[in-house]
């Protein structure tokens, strides 16, 4: 997995067991003085002050209520506001996973199924032999088995990640057009993902945890499954019932005034400036509002925290919110516990589109065993704490994010908070 990738976007957290989401509670509570949010105040502006970061957006609620949302720092022409809306990125990833549980609910495959059941590109998969780097040529070898939709949710389909990843799926993907969400042309991700299926895999299914364009194809799956391109879908199933009127694929032109600054590091200064295209090769800023038609189930969506809050609290709360059921309690358990058995992956293990705290993770961090979440590319992280009932996220809009260490320092102060 890209180390730079992972220094932005591994600040994240998930499960142990369905015994500590579903029962019992801590006898402990969260309480936030007002030393302890200045404590915040002042870990923010000192990255602001040292010229680290220039914008960064924080949001915490305690048992369905906000206790912390502040912006800090300033966009290109404006102060940074609570109410910007931001690039998400692979914070995409868990409403993609979230609508693939919804059509699960309605029995519309079970997850053990092939993808190629669904989607027959998939069919026969071969995974990578021989690479020759002088012109990306390769020979391949048969797959072991099909690649499950279950594998597809917890990166363990053989798949590899265009542009972040290995630099062989890279050569490969490149040399095949498959971009990693942020695209600058039009598309679509019916063309892309049957593209994709016809690529060798990196390693043999169910062999390994590595980040993938795996929920990219359970964002077609959904759009198979339920007749609806992903943007209706979400908008229908998830994001309307839930009230979250601020998160789009494509940013409709009366919110553009809204839409929050990405930076980016001089690669040799690490000053931090204004993104221009460029700063990731083959990647645009620009995606929301470009048109390319391309709903990257992986990474396309832009949203606000107080939105993407009202989904994370939906699954804190079991599947619901406002008295509105978006999934049955059975398939939050099955998206929070542990789903790549023994397969090694950091302190922590990895669930249905969640990395997953253990008890050995736990002890070093003070965050609840059980705890879910994961992050964004642009210096983003989120966590869910279902033992302290804590919804925390953090936004920077950065990237390379050579500080990604002031998330750990927000978690810290969050848990000092534990009375």
């Amino acid at each position: 997995m890209n180390k730079i990738f992972c220094s932005n976007f591994l600040f994240i957290t998930l499960i142990w067991s369905s015994s500590l989401v579903f029962g019992q509670e801590d006898t402990k509570t969260v309480v936030f003085s007002d030393s302890e949010k200045a404590k915040i105040d002042n870990l923010f502006k000192d990255y602001i002050a040292k010229g680290w970061i220039k914008s960064i957006t924080a949001n915490i609620a305690v048992d369905g209520k906000t206790v912390y949302n502040k912006a800090f720092g300033n966009n290109l022409n404006r102060p940074a506001k609570t109410d910007d809306i931001l690039r998400i990125a692979s914070q995409t990833k868990a409403v993609t996973c979230t609508a693939v549980m919804i059509l699960f609910d309605e029995g519309k495959f079970a997850l053990e199924d092939p993808i190629s059941k669904y989607i027959p590109a998939f069919k026969n998969p071969k995974v990578l032999d021989k690479f020759n780097p002088a012109d990306s040529s390769y020979t391949t070898k048969p797959a072991n088995h099909e690649i499950t939709i279950r594998e597809l949710m917890t990166h363990t389909s053989g798949l590899g990640y265009a542009q972040i990843g290995s630099p062989e799926m890279n050569a490969i993907y490149a040399k095949a057009g498959i971009e990693a969400g942020f695209v600058i042309n039009k598309k679509l991700l019916e063309t892309e993902i049957n593209k994709l299926a016809r690529l060798p895999l990196a390693s043999q299914p169910g062999e390994r945890w590595q980040y993938s364009l795996g929920i990219d194809v359970l964002g077609r799956l959904v759009e198979v499954a339920s007749g609806f391109n992903l943007d209706v879908f979400f908008k229908e199933r998830i994001f309307q019932p839930l009230g979250m009127s601020d998160t789009y694929f494509a940013l409709p032109r009366a919110k553009v005034n809204r839409l929050a600054t990405v930076y980016t590091e001089d690669p040799k200064s690490h000053t931090v400036k204004p993104w221009k295209d460029g700063a990731f090769p083959g990647a645009t800023i620009n995606y929301p509002l470009n048109g390319n038609g391309y709903f990257a189930g992986g990474a396309g969506l832009v949203s606000t925290s107080q939105d993407y809050g009202i989904f994370l609290q939906m699954l804190l709360n079991r599947g619901t919110f406002n008295g509105k059921r978006i999934l049955s309690e059975n398939s939050v358990r099955l998206m929070i516990r542990n789903q790549i058995g023994s397969i090694p992956f950091t302190d922590n293990t990895f669930g249905l589109g969640f990395e997953v705290v253990t008890e050995k993770s736990s002890k070093k961090t003070g965050q609840s065993a059980g705890s879910f979440g994961w992050g964004g590319f642009f210096g983003s992280t989120y966590w869910v704490d279902p033992k302290k009932k804590i919804v925390a996220q953090i936004y920077v809009q950065q990237w390379p994010f050579s500080h990604g260490e002031i998330a750990e320092k927000f978690k810290s102060i969050i848990y000092n908070g534990v009375k």
